[in-house]
């Protein structure tokens, strides 16, 4: 593998920050200062208003930002014919968005433009829930049968694909989003409701 020095990066045109994002504050705080005007910063972040806020709030106004959210990695990438990225026009004064917009389009892949808001309120209720779930599932234990059923197959292969991801990716994501606390109170209530009802039936035929 062939590593670039910091410097040298810098001086690209267009630069991507792919870094936990329980560290992109201090990785965009260290080098907002050695950007240079021409330049535009694209973040692929899984969460969206954390590290929009702090490219807006740090970088210099003369260099460009535009977020984005890859919705797939590499476990999904190698089983997913259907790849989704969100993209967000931050502070396109580069003119770069429209040039990436149609790059990862002709890769086939789905753009969906939307705000950093918007994403993570549609993400904490699907990418939120789906690596909930699926840690939750193996904090259960869940394990093969002699008689699984396919739906059960599925529920391994979730356990299974969101649990190949870091512990560390799994709270950033949890919470960095803003809208993920009121995601996990919801399913907390659906659970209790539904364990309520089958009381309720049980209190009956008793």
């Amino acid at each position: 593998m062939k590593y670039t020095d910091l410097e040298s990066i810098l001086k690209e045109k267009v630069i991507f920050i792919a870094v936990p994002i329980r560290h992109f504050e201090s990785v965009i705080k260290e080098i907002a200062p050695q950007l240079s005007e021409g330049t535009t910063i694209i973040d692929v972040c899984s969460v969206k208003k954390h590290p929009a806020e702090i490219m807006e709030a740090n970088i210099p106004e003369n260099v460009g930002i535009i977020a984005t959210h890859p919705m797939f990695g590499p476990d999904s990438f190698m089983s997913n014919n259907r790849l989704k990225m969100m993209m967000d026009n931050t502070r396109d004064v580069h003119d770069q968005f429209n040039f990436w917009r149609r790059f990862f389009t002709d890769q086939g892949i789905q753009v969906m433009e939307m705000s950093p808001d918007q994403h993570d309120q549609l993400a904490a209720k699907t990418q939120g829930v789906t690596h909930f779930l699926g840690r939750m599932l193996k904090e259960f234990g869940i394990r093969k049968t002699a008689i699984d059923t396919q739906g059960f197959r599925d529920l391994l292969d979730l356990v299974d694909q969101t649990c190949n991801d870091s512990w560390e990716l799994y709270t950033d994501l949890q919470l960095y989003n803003p809208y993920t606390d009121h995601m996990i109170d919801k399913l907390k209530l659906a659970t209790k409701s539904l364990d309520d009802r089958l009381k309720e039936l049980q209190d009956v035929a008793n």
